[in-house]
């Protein structure tokens, strides 16, 4: 039978997975309200510049 006190204290985190998560969380990421938003924004600019 697993003793889990004991695997708890053999155990070391990974380091890619800490660079990995460093990378992700230092980016500043778009969700799909920006990209809703930015869409809006180009749809606008087009429809601007169709009436001249």
């Amino acid at each position: 039978m697993l003793n889990y006190d004991e695997e708890l204290k053999k155990f070391k985190p990974i380091q890619d997975v800490d660079d990995v998560e460093g990378a992700i969380y230092g980016k500043e990421m778009i969700d799909v309200i920006d990209l809703l938003r930015e869409m809006k924004n180009v749809n606008t600019t087009e429809d601007v510049g169709n009436r001249e």
